[in-house]
């Protein structure tokens, strides 16, 4: 679930396109939105006066920002992760932090 909050004063219809963007933060993790992967993304504004007609450059600038912001959300849970037990004794081990990082440098990343 990706819940992506702003206090730009937007439409519905922008929220819903913003909100849209943010799978493409997510394929530029390597993984995508896929059909039956459960993800889903909303967008919400926290400012309470009438929403603006924001177009063109600056609604550029929000898709943008939206993507950034998905994209470090899902390398910073990646990166947080744990080691985990699932069904049936499933074991799902976290990131090894400390190697791709290594990695990471040596492809002066």
């Amino acid at each position: 679930m990706i819940v992506l909050a702003t206090d730009a004063p937007l439409s519905q219809r922008n929220l819903r396109r913003l909100a849209e963007r943010t799978s493409h933060g997510v394929a530029r993790t390597g993984s995508s939105m896929a059909h039956g992967s459960g993800d889903y993304a909303i967008a919400l504004s926290t400012d309470r006066g009438p929403a603006a007609k924001l177009e063109g450059a600056l609604m550029t600038v929000l898709f943008g920002a939206a993507m950034e912001a998905t994209e470090e959300a899902v390398l910073n849970s990646l990166f947080a992760a744990t080691t985990t037990v699932g069904f049936r004794g499933r074991v799902v081990r976290a990131l090894p932090v400390d190697e791709v990082l290594q990695l990471l440098r040596s492809a002066e990343r």
